[in-house]
């Protein structure tokens, strides 16, 4: 909690991170024809096209976005994906990195795809805060999630990975330009009052 409280500070931003995975669905049967004037009809039937991940991170105070369209969410893919988060803040002390427990979210992941010297480099770029086990919901990168979903995929059906990446892209891009930033007001002071702990 204290980390979201700190004041922006460009040597040592902070950025939350997180997947989500995406269902490809393509339409069934075509779209009913709309009408003037009538809202546009979806038919229920659709073909399940697999699925694939979507990495979203967040510099809350800044108001970056990155957003990274991926086969899966494994060891390699998370690794790539961090790699390219670095490169984005080149002249930092160090980037704080708000993550959840999964797994993949290891040093290990880094030096099993880039080799023990370079994946140790880039880990050590970061300075790890992992959120407590079933609080996931501390991780800013949940609402930058539910941001992407809702404005980038709503109900739309997406039937490959290309279409999805496209789409990815430009939402992005928009969000960047706009800055849009999280207001996020749960305190420590709040924590403290709502789970009834001391430090």
């Amino acid at each position: 909690m204290n980390l979201y409280e700190k004041s922006y500070s460009q040597e040592e931003p902070v950025v939350c991170f997180d997947e989500r995975p995406v269902q490809l669905l393509e339409d069934g049967r075509s779209g009913l024809p709309a009408k003037p004037g009538a809202v546009a009809k979806q038919d229920y039937e659709y073909i399940r096209c697999g699925t694939c991940n979507v990495f979203c991170g967040v510099e809350p105070k800044a108001g970056r976005h990155f957003t990274k369209v991926t086969k899966n969410r494994k060891g390699p893919a998370f690794a790539k994906v961090i790699e390219q988060v670095s490169r984005r803040y080149p002249d930092t002390e160090t980037i704080h990195l708000v993550l959840d427990n999964l797994n993949t979210h290891r040093e290990k992941s880094l030096t099993d795809y880039y080799g023990q010297k370079r994946g140790h480099e880039i880990w050590d770029r970061f300075t790890i805060h992992y959120t407590p086990k079933h609080g996931s919901w501390l991780n800013q990168a949940e609402i930058e999630i539910g941001l992407f979903s809702k404005q980038c995929i709503g109900k739309d059906r997406i039937g490959n990975r290309r279409e999805l990446r496209k789409r990815a892209v430009a939402w992005n891009r928009s969000v960047n330009r706009k800055k849009i930033k999280i207001d996020w007001t749960f305190t420590t002071k709040k924590a403290q009052e709502t789970f009834k702990y001391e430090r």
